[in-house]
Order: C-alpha cells, then structure tokens, then sequence
C-alpha cells in the first residue's frame, strides 16, 4: 500500500514539473525588434511641436511640422555592427513636397537599442521590457568634461513605466504600447521671470510592430534679469514632441 502511495506520489510530481516547465518554455520575453521593428522602406509620420527661442531667447514659441523618419538602408556602425540608416524628411506647408533634412542611425544590440541623433549617442531601449526596469540612457553622451554642452543629460535613469499597455497617441487606439521614462526635472521656479529656473523632461512610447509612435523631449535654462540686461533663455533652450500621425 505504502509503495503504491509513494508510486502515485511520484507520477503526480513529474507531472506538476512537466507542466511547469511547458509553462515556462511558453513564455516569451518582449524583445527589442517587437517594439522597434527596422525593416528597410519602414516609415513614420509624425506631427512635429517644435519650441524654439525667440526674440533672442526673451520668449519660447512653438512650431509645427509634419516630418516622417524613414528606414533608408541596412549598414554597419563604425564597431561594424548591423545598423540601419534613417533619414527624416519635412513636409512643405505650401505645396507638401517632402525635403530631407537630417539622417541618424539606429544600431540593435544583443542587449537593446542604440540611436545616435546630432552625434549622440543614446540607449533608447534595453532589455528585459518589464516594468520598473531602469538603466541609464545617456551613458555614451560626455556630460561631464568642461567642454559639454549638454550637462544637463548626466545621470538620466531611464525607466519603464508601464509595459504593454493600450494608450491613445493622436488619433490610433494601440493594444501593446511600452513607456520609457527618461526625466521628470523642474529646478527653481518657471513661473517666476525674477529668478533662475530649469526644465528637464523627456519620454518616450514605443508600440508593437510599428516602432517610436511618441516623443517628449524638453531642456529649458532661463537666466533671470541683471542690471543691464532682461531675463532670457540661454543657448540650448529647445523641446521637441513627436506624435505618429502615420506608418507603414
């Protein structure tokens, strides 16, 4: 009788372990192509919210474009790495012809993504895509020699926010949507033209099987008045917001 129980215990444990092992090889792991796909002849529409410095940086306005990324090639990096050249193109408001006018390459690694835009170069994505998992982002950008220019990007955590989730971004309902963010960072008070003030924001939402369908990006430095000069945004000052208006 004892052998018989102990016979009917062991056939019931392979099973549970047989189950749980059928369990586990079942579950995939996100990977960084199912979030951003490269495929040459790939496009992305975006509407493009521009703030940019005027009146010589006394006030920041807003502009809009209509601008589309395009996968243009497959190539190496300069580690001659698979990389993919990306070439952005801005509509004409007037007659809408489309003129190229910038070109970064997106490089996919063992680990995540690379992108390299105005000779930086960023790790947009990394693995695993599961919520809270963070790394930092900006890690190949000089932020700290006297020469930089873009100190402000030092020791950016990006972050997984939330993880597959279906979001609106302009007018697509999206199913499987991931958030990155990168930063959340008001210094001084903006509202305040008396006293000096910075803003640093930036996120990002890719979606599955199309790629980057929204981007926030902000820095704003603003020097307050001193005798003989008016309160001003310094060099630097810019935001861009992407929003996907289109795709391929």
């Amino acid at each position: 009788m004892k052998n018989k129980i102990f016979l009917s215990c062991a056939l019931l444990a392979i099973v549970l372990l047989s189950s749980c092992s059928k369990e586990k090889d079942e579950v995939k792991t996100a990977s960084i192509e199912d979030y951003s796909p490269f495929v040459v002849g790939k496009y992305i529409t975006y509407q493009l919210d521009s703030t940019v410095m005027i009146n010589f940086g006394a006030a920041l306005e807003i502009r809009r474009h209509i601008v589309k990324y395009v996968v243009d090639a497959a190539i190496t990096d300069a580690n001659n790495r698979p990389s993919y050249r990306i070439i952005r193109y801005k509509q004409n408001a007037i007659n809408g012809t489309w003129t190229s006018d910038a070109t970064f390459m997106a490089t996919p690694t063992t680990h995540g993504l690379e992108f390299v835009e105005n000779n930086m170069r960023y790790i947009k994505l990394r693995l695993p895509i599961t919520n809270g998992y963070t790394w930092r982002g900006n890690t190949h950008i000089d932020t700290y020699s006297i020469t930089s220019e873009v100190k402000y990007l030092a020791d950016w955590d990006y972050t997984y926010d939330s993880v597959a989730v279906a979001t609106s971004v302009g007018t697509f309902n999206l199913d499987d949507v991931i958030k990155v963010d990168q930063r959340d960072e008001i210094i001084g008070n903006p509202a305040d033209p008396n006293s000096y003030s910075e803003i640093n924001i930036g996120v990002e939402k890719y979606a599955k099987g199309i790629g980057l369908v929204y981007r926030k990006f902000l820095h704003t430095e603003y020097q307050p008045p001193v005798p003989g000069s008016g309160g001003h945004f310094a060099e630097g000052t810019y935001g861009v917001e992407y929003t996907m208006i289109d795709h391929n």
